[in-house]
């Protein structure tokens, strides 16, 4: 809750990831190129698929197995991979339009948080952008042309950013398309996961496939926003954040660029069943949806997860207090800072996920959110060191405290979000798995709007702004408190169901696959697990 804040600003996570078999760009067809042999007798055998035998000799097999984490070439491969390199790249960005709203069109920090939350609703109607993208072929193309229009639109977001805007309206507007594009990217390439991960069960290999592949699909995330983490700061010691903005804007067309490579079948109209067809389909499947929900056993753990993730943040509040200068009250540290806080916080993510699974798995869910939720209360807190010049007087360098403090608080996030997304998992009865998590996830996402709000509402009532910290202390104290609430509505998790055994498996994909996603790019749209205090 509050204080761990799981400020799932990237919005969510979702069913598995597998794909649509497409042609094999990268399989060794010659027996010559497996093994060049210096006689007859160590020949490498290679099989009717061109594939060498175990032996694995060759640079193909050793990309395949190792680069590739075992999963199978091909230019949907190549696409899952490069969506999801961009949504962690464009983390590039972030502290850029953060400064850019901050000292170029000089929003408030109440100003800023309230814009937090709008920025997150591209992502609350995922569901959505499935739908459409499943019935209504765009260009005769259910996959490939929504990820061509994605990766355009993202790049024309951030060019636009970088160019002709010049006011608080067109930023928005700029901004919301970017997280827009993003979304729908992620939908889309979901879908050819999922895809891929049917496929590889059908061929009776659907576990181990769909696991390579989510552990190829989070490694490709993670790189790009570990690569982009210390950059996004540095470069705004030496460049401007429109010129930060223009660079973020190549990024997108790499998955214009891979897109086009998608190997589809085309079709025409909407689906070939029709609209009636499909409208009876979605009636159905909401049907479903709903009788589902209505359960007291789905909807009082769901409700718990919102009063999590809906306590208010006064994280924005706090960064104008961290990068204002010290003549003005505040901490001056400088975008370099940040960016290195931006890696530490990265890799603290990472070890919160592997502490989880290695000795919080099988710990029941309400123990370790009831003792998180205590030990993060009063560790929210110690931001008050810094407020209160207790830094200096123990000769400690502040850029040193934030950058200690914001690792401790991301590693106790990333333990508290991985079992509300197991969690969420086992909320999920067989037949609307897909569109229930999906659902929880955009659930997850409203919440953390509405706590955005709220930190935006108590931020303008203590009267902090840009020049006036005199009130940060108690508007810190309020949310930090405030992160103890879901205590009380703790109980609610025990209504959820446990695991019936064909789901276990389903749990465990959902929460490997969202346990660490890196920063896609939005303003305060980050995945890393913050404080909400």
């Amino acid at each position: 809750g509050g204080a761990l804040s799981l400020s799932l600003r990237r919005p969510p996570f979702h069913l598995c990831r597998p794909l649509h078999p497409v042609t094999s760009l990268i399989r060794p067809t010659n027996p010559v190129l497996c093994a060049p042999p210096p006689d007859e007798s160590q020949i490498e055998e290679c099989g009717d698929d061109g594939i060498v035998t175990p032996s694995n000799r060759g640079v193909g097999p050793w990309l395949r197995e190792n680069l590739l984490q075992g999963v199978e070439p091909s230019a949907d491969t190549f696409t899952i991979m490069a969506v999801y390199f961009v949504q962690g790249v464009l983390g590039l960005a972030s502290l850029a339009r953060t400064f850019y709203f901050k000292d170029t069109l000089h929003l408030s920090p109440a100003e800023v948080a309230a814009l937090s939350g709008l920025f997150i609703i591209p992502w609350t109607i995922k569901p959505l952008y499935g739908f459409f993208s499943d019935a209504i072929p765009l260009f005769g193309y259910r996959r490939k042309s929504y990820l061509l229009l994605a990766g355009l639109v993202g790049c024309l977001s951030w060019l636009a950013l970088a160019t002709v805007v010049d006011n608080v309206q067109a930023a928005v507007l700029a901004s919301l398309l970017a997280s827009a594009s993003v979304a729908v990217s992620d939908v889309v390439v979901d879908s050819l996961v999922v895809e891929r991960a049917r496929e590889s069960s059908e061929a009776g290999d659907g576990s181990s496939a769909s696991g390579a592949l989510q552990s190829l699909c989070w490694s490709c995330q993670a790189f790009g926003g570990l690569a982009s983490a210390y950059a996004s700061g540095s470069l705004l010691d030496i460049m401007g954040p429109k010129q930060v903005f223009g660079i973020t804007a190549i990024f997108p067309l790499i998955i214009v660029i891979a897109a086009s490579q998608l190997v589809e079948e085309q079709k025409t109209g909407i689906l070939a069943e029709g609209v009636a067809s499909i409208a009876a389909a979605a009636s159905a499947q909401s049907q479903r949806l709903w009788n589902a929900v209505s359960q007291r056993r789905v909807w009082l753990p769901a409700a718990f997860i919102f009063v999590w993730q809906a306590t208010p943040s006064c994280e924005t509040a706090f960064f104008y207090f961290m990068t204002n200068p010290i003549d003005q009250g505040g901490l001056g540290l400088g975008p370099e800072v940040l960016g290195k806080v931006k890696v530490g916080t990265s890799i603290a993510a990472l070890l919160g996920t592997f502490a989880y699974r290695r000795w919080l798995r099988d710990v029941p869910i309400r123990d370790v959110l009831f003792w998180l939720t205590l030990a993060s209360a009063p560790i929210g807190l110690t931001q008050l060191a810094p407020i209160y010049g207790l830094t200096d007087q123990w000769g400690m360098p502040n850029e040193w405290f934030v950058f200690g403090d914001s690792v401790l608080m991301t590693v106790l996030g990333q333990l508290a979000f991985m079992p509300l997304l197991v969690l969420a998992a086992r909320l999920c009865p067989p037949g609307v798995e897909g569109v229930l998590f999906a659902t929880l996830m955009s659930l997850f996402n409203v919440a953390g709007a509405v706590g955005s709000e709220i930190g935006a509402l108590l931020t303008a009532a203590f009267g902090v702004s840009e020049t006036n910290f005199a009130n940060l202390a108690n508007l810190l104290i309020v949310c930090n408190l405030s992160s103890l609430l879901p205590i009380f509505a703790i109980g609610w998790i025990d209504m959820a169901p446990d695991n019936p055994p064909d789901e276990d498996d389903n749990a465990g994909n959902h929460a490997d696959e969202a346990s660490f996603s890196m920063a896609e790019g939005d303003v305060v749209a980050e995945s890393i697990p913050r404080r909400r205090g």
